[in-house]
């Protein structure tokens, strides 16, 4: 639906981005995310021309919008775009932010631009707000409207740049849950910009990882969760988890972490989707080796688990070997994080 091949923008003698290249699939739901200044926003508006590429190509439907000859306003009206700041006209009342845009710019018959709008606010769940005004809602409901007004043009894509960055977590959930029944439900492809890898994880299909203005990662969601290549990558997945945290303990030699003889501990991540058996008990069994939980931290990613957990293992040396043999058989990524074991 858009291929994106060698995006650069130059503001001045600053490169924004730096030779983008992202494929985006119709009904996709696509995360880019990346610490502020990656240019991931840049790269958004670069989308539908809000921002102009210095060089590079955009093809949406076989069509390059670089083109100067392209008709650029009948193909924003393909793309509908949802802000961070909710930017409704304030002088506006619910219903008429809807309508605007279809009236003005589609020349829509104003009793038809109210049907559609009212049927719209249903579908976000605030029919009974068409008459307020933005400063009488919420946070949430302000994202609501903005999401409704974005697709008031019947968009084949919706671009939402940190469209749930000002909304405590408890909305958030609401509006990525209202964005993923959207995507289901109209077949709406949807561009998220993004600097939290749990939204990442809540909604999507594939994630890009910018940083310094490159995509330097980018595939399905479950396969970057589970075998990360970019520090950048690594550093936002353990955002997310508290996996990490037995380092610190380590170093401040917790009596949580420290060891017998004969013993190590150890960060067992699952990294296939077929993990999906009892492992732990049943390596105790098996092997006859003790393993003693310190964190735990799965989570669902695309209706399969991922994650893992930190634990000590006691036991024969010659059993602790096989155990950790049968975990790796089992497609369990397993890495030793401190070793008592005598002559390792």
């Amino acid at each position: 639906m858009i291929t994106v091949s060698n995006l650069c923008k130059s503001f001045g003698g600053l490169e924004v981005l730096k030779g983008v290249n992202v494929e985006i699939d119709k009904g996709d739901v696509i995360c880019v995310i990346g610490p502020s200044g990656s240019g991931k926003s840049t790269f958004l508006r670069c989308l539908n021309l809000l921002e102009t590429p210095t060089s590079g190509s955009i093809l949406f439907e076989g069509d390059e919008l670089t083109d100067k000859k392209i008709d650029l306003n009948r193909h924003r009206q393909k793309m509908g775009m949802v802000f961070q700041q909710f930017n409704l006209f304030p002088h506006m009342t619910v219903l008429d932010n809807l309508t605007c845009a279809p009236i003005m710019l589609k020349k829509t018959p104003k009793a038809e631009a109210e049907k559609k709008a009212m049927e719209l606010l249903a579908r976000v769940g605030l029919a009974d707000r068409a008459d307020a005004w933005p400063n009488q809602l919420s946070g949430g409901q302000k994202q609501r409207v903005a999401i409704a007004r974005a697709l008031a043009n019947d968009p084949q894509v919706l671009l939402c740049d940190e469209a749930t960055s000002a909304l405590d977590p408890q909305t958030t959930k609401a509006i990525l849950h209202l964005l993923k029944h959207l995507n289901e439900t109209l077949g709406i492809t949807i561009v998220l910009i993004t600097h939290e890898m749990a939204v990442v994880k809540e909604i999507c299909d594939r994630v890009a990882v910018m940083e310094y203005g490159r995509v330097v990662e980018q595939g399905e969601v479950f396969t970057v969760f589970a075998e990360p290549k970019q520090a950048i990558t690594k550093s936002f997945i353990h955002t997310t988890s508290n996996l990490q945290k037995v380092e610190e303990l380590i170093a401040e030699d917790s009596p949580v972490t420290r060891l017998q003889p004969g013993e190590l501990i150890v960060r067992l991540s699952y990294v296939q989707r077929n993990v999906n058996e009892p492992i732990i008990s049943a390596v105790s069994q098996m092997f006859n080796v003790s393993l003693n939980i310190i964190f735990a931290d799965i989570t669902i990613v695309q209706d399969s688990p991922i994650g893992g957990t930190v634990a000590i293992i006691s036991g024969e040396r010659k059993q602790i070997t096989k155990a950790i043999e049968y975990l790796i058989e089992k497609n369990v990524g397993v890495e030793v994080i401190k070793d008592a074991r005598a002559d390792r």
